[in-house]
């Protein structure tokens, strides 16, 4: 790959960097407390208020956070419903999706932007950038921190109608946050014209309509356009041997006549340049390893359900304080909160002198220990899920609504070592797709790597229904004491298990982009010619 770049502007050279990203970081702080506090509310609300089943409540709150992964723009907060009707369901509805709308339009720009403040090339701020995704975790963290205990509590002990106010008015100064630092952002210089989505398209379409030309042996023969705008910087991508058949949207149709200097243009749909067909390739190579990580992030959908189910039956108060259901994945986030400086400022820096990667690890191994972690926490769920079961028999209250005498915090274990995985495969997955992006594509890699989180909550409302059907009612029942959930937890550690090994086939096939880089620097005078210096 080569990347064309111009001496920098003055002005674009004094923006981005650290300060610039500190708006980011407020922003996904307070947009993250007000998504995860309604997010983690819901299961208790569908089932309390709303009178729905443990399975439905579960699955309802599943498709809604997956929904909220897969779209974009956005977010609000839904009313209050009792004895709900079907006006009022509507209602409710309507306002689940909007904010699960708005959490996605967030979740997929933020990360770009952040990344976009520093300049690779420069190597302090190379070494700064792969910070970034891990204090980007930090915020999101921190934010949702407060979400699950200040907003829950005043849902839980003041009304919901409040909670949500506190929830709008975090949305709104998240989005001032974004605003005010404006004048310090660096504008992407790569600058790529129109959305990476149409480029997508157009090459398939293209590569479909040229289907019947040769194509070129050589990747001079193929269409690629060599703008070199002063004060801008262009990535160009070298042809590859992979998925061969899309290198026919680069093979000119209408070639230059004989005895002309000019060449029809067939048009967008009809010829795409090498650089816009090798990102579509990026594209694909990469695709094997997110769908390779969905299944962890359908054991994170349980944590968010079942687990929740199960604090409301266990012994919730500490030093006389009653802890709200919602807040029991507080755990994670306190041992991420911990661990994500350590690992940034300790680990890191360590890995760093031994690999000699300005990552520590490379990202494919990073998101690896993540799904390890991730194996190793749903079988120590099941372990748990059986103690919580005898304590329920020898006590004699199976059917009983009243709280287990066993403490909450046994359910620590498996969200402290989740909370680690996720550390590890989220921020990997944001980096890794960040990194192995065309230039065109940034935005679009970010998004693509929550959608394993989407795919993740959809998964499981269909293991959740599979389970049950195939089980003859594991999760059947409105009682946690006589379903077999420590089950069902064994069978997502097995399963996970099974993930792990498909994970390390596509993580082997897959390969790092080699990227080559070519600088263009201003020449004194008035003729303004550029000087190519590869780097």
């Amino acid at each position: 790959m080569a990347i064309f770049q111009t001496e920098p502007n003055k002005k674009q050279a004094s923006r981005g960097g650290r300060r610039a990203v500190l708006f980011v970081y407020v922003t996904e702080g307070l947009e993250n407390m007000a998504f995860i506090a309604n997010a983690l509310s819901l299961v208790t609300y569908f089932y309390g208020y709303m009178n729905l089943s443990m399975t439905k409540s579960a699955t309802t709150l599943t498709n809604f956070m997956g929904t909220a992964f897969l779209l974009t723009l956005v977010g609000v907060a839904e009313p209050h419903c009792e004895a709900a009707d079907r006006g009022q369901l509507a209602l409710l509805y309507t306002g689940l999706y909007l904010i699960a709308l708005g959490t996605s339009g967030v979740k997929s720009a933020l990360p770009a932007l952040g990344a976009d403040q520093f300049d690779k090339n420069d190597p302090k701020q190379a070494g700064q950038l792969s910070s970034f995704f891990n204090w980007f975790l930090f915020s999101l963290t921190i934010g949702a921190i407060f979400g699950v205990t200040f907003v829950v509590w005043t849902g839980a002990n003041h009304g919901w109608d409040l909670a949500f106010g506190v929830s709008a008015v975090a949305v709104l100064f998240a989005l001032l946050s974004l605003c005010m630092g404006k004048s310090h952002y660096r504008n992407n210089k790569f600058n790529p014209k129109g959305s990476p989505l149409s480029s997508i398209l157009q090459v398939l379409v293209a590569s479909i309509r040229n289907r019947k030309l040769p194509t070129p042996e050589k990747a001079e023969d193929l269409h690629e356009i060599h703008d070199k705008e002063a004060g801008e910087e262009h990535e160009y991508l070298q042809r590859t041997e992979q998925f061969r058949f899309l290198d026919r949207a680069a093979v000119n149709c209408c070639p230059t006549i004989e005895g002309s200097s000019t060449s029809t243009n067939p048009g967008a749909w009809r010829l795409c340049t090498v650089t816009q067909v090798e990102e579509v390739k990026l594209l694909i190579r990469m695709l094997p390893i997110i769908l390779s990580t969905v299944f962890m992030n359908t054991c994170i959908a349980q944590l968010q359900t079942f687990s929740i189910q199960q604090s409301m039956t266990l012994d919730r108060h500490l030093i006389g304080f009653k802890i709200p259901g919602p807040s029991i994945p507080v755990i994670p986030l306190l041992f991420m909160f911990f661990l994500i400086p350590f690992y940034d400022r300790v680990l890191v820096p360590l890995l760093r002198k031994i690999t000699g990667i300005p990552t520590g690890i490379r990202h494919l191994q990073r998101i690896a220990i993540g799904l390890v972690l991730s194996c190793i926490s749903m079988a120590i769920a099941g372990v748990v899920e059986t103690r919580r079961k005898s304590v329920a028999v020898k006590h004699n209250m199976v059917d009983s609504g009243e709280p287990l005498p066993m403490s909450v915090f046994w359910l620590g274990f498996q969200y402290a070592i989740f909370g680690a995985a996720d550390m590890f495969t989220l921020v990997g997955l944001l980096e890794f797709f960040y990194a192995e992006s065309g230039a065109g594509m940034k935005s679009l890699g970010t998004a693509i790597s929550w959608c394993s989180i989407a795919f993740g909550y959809f998964l499981i409302s269909v293991v959740v229904e599979t389970v049950n059907k195939v089980s003859g009612g594991w999760l059947g029942s409105n009682n946690l004491n006589r379903d077999k959930l420590n089950y069902f937890y064994w069978l997502l550690s097995g399963l996970s298990v099974t993930n792990f090994g498909a994970y390390l086939l596509c993580a082997w096939w897959y390969k790092y982009k080699k990227v080559e880089v070519v600088v263009l620097k201003k020449q004194d005078g008035s003729n303004g010619s550029d000087e190519m210096i590869k780097a």
